[in-house]
């Protein structure tokens, strides 16, 4: 089992350091992709390694203890769930979307605001009992990450929490897994 390891970095931050590294290296585009919609860009933040580390660092510090696993959904997910799975010495595990994967994936079916979509785990990619936090860059809607949950609850795995980067508050993304412990590193009003 994990316990959040100790490196020779500095202290992980506090939070007051977290918002001002999120607030100046966040980028927002206004009506992207359609009208309406503020895309918030976090390919600056990528950019900077050493707020990046900073914001690892944060997030590793607000799971919960005894992960074996992060497991990350595409593509954002990969980028973030990565170091963090580094930074706690455990696995990773990629959540893809259809037709990914090869072999006989296991696979979930969720409803999106404009259709469907199918995520995917390779079917040997979690033992039975795992104990697995969900991580992905936001938190929105929230639909994504109640079918990834559904999705490693199917390996008889344990969701110990999901986490999110960023979290547009008011979109209803927590109500959809009310049963699931979730962080995030920043909440902002939608």
């Amino acid at each position: 089992m994990s316990t959040h390891r100790s490196t020779d970095a500095a202290p992980a931050p506090d939070r007051a350091e977290i918002e001002q590294i999120m607030t100046s290296r966040i980028a927002e585009f206004p009506d992207f992709p359609e009208p309406g919609v503020l895309f918030r860009d976090i390919t600056p933040l990528l950019a900077d390694g050493p707020a990046m580390r900073r914001v690892i660092s944060y997030w590793c510090s607000i799971l919960p203890e005894g992960i074996e696993y992060v497991v990350g959904t595409e593509a954002r997910g990969f980028v973030l769930g990565a170091p963090l799975a580094y930074e706690l010495g455990v696995g990773f595990v990629p959540v893809r979307k259809a037709g990914k994967l090869p072999g006989f994936p296991r696979s979930v079916e969720y409803s999106l605001e404009y259709g469907t979509a199918t995520v995917e785990i390779s079917r040997d990619a979690l033992p039975r009992g795992a104990r697995t936090v969900i991580i992905d860059d936001l938190l929105a809607t929230g639909g994504t990450a109640a079918a990834t949950i559904e999705l490693v609850r199917d390996f008889d795995a344990e969701v110990l929490a999901a986490s999110f980067l960023i979290e547009l508050e008011g979109l209803g993304g927590r109500e959809r897994m009310p049963e699931v412990p979730i962080s995030t590193v920043w909440s902002i009003p939608n």
